[in-house]
């Protein structure tokens, strides 16, 4: 079973919001889409925490919120759920993640969504001078400057804390 890609390079909703906003920004287009984190930075030229992953989650009231979290990182669940005030939190389908965002798994990113979502984004997203995350195609990302992807997310009302750990802590 194929998935149909909602969108290409030139209607992507999450590349519109970055030039409606004047954000400078590049796009890297894989051969094919990257199989895991690691391969995707090593083929942008970048380190495993410059890629920004987009993780949606789903609440008990069925309400939805995006992470943002630099590679080599995953979600602190206990600290998650204890920000949020919920007892129960589990990731989204992937059809439900198509239906929120309007992006595949593997092409989302938080701007230019379907849906109004709660937007998280662990501060060491911003650690990097340089940043990419999804750019709304499978198989392409968007590569832009922290600080303007940082001012995008301030406008849109995100968070920002450590909801992450690092993969080899636990």
């Amino acid at each position: 079973m194929s998935i149909r890609e909602p969108y290409t390079l030139e209607t992507s909703p999450l590349l519109a919001a970055l030039r409606e906003a004047g954000v400078p920004y590049r796009v890297f287009v894989h051969a094919e889409p990257p199989k895991s984190l690691a391969r995707a930075a090593q083929e942008r030229g970048q380190r495993l925490e410059q890629v920004i992953r987009s993780i949606l989650f789903r609440t008990a009231e069925h309400r939805f919120v995006l992470l943002l979290l630099p590679g080599g990182y995953r979600a602190d669940w206990a600290g998650l759920r204890r920000y949020l005030r919920q007892r129960r939190l589990t990731l989204a389908r992937p059809d439900e993640v198509l239906e929120v965002t309007g992006y595949p798994i593997g092409a989302v990113g938080p701007l230019g969504l379907r849906k109004p979502v709660r937007l998280l984004a662990d501060e060491r997203i911003f650690a990097a001078e340089e940043v990419s995350l999804g750019s709304g195609v499978r198989g392409a990302a968007v590569i832009l400057r922290s600080a303007d992807l940082r001012r995008v997310l301030e406008a849109q009302g995100a968070e920002f804390g450590r909801f992450g750990v690092a993969e080899e802590e636990g």
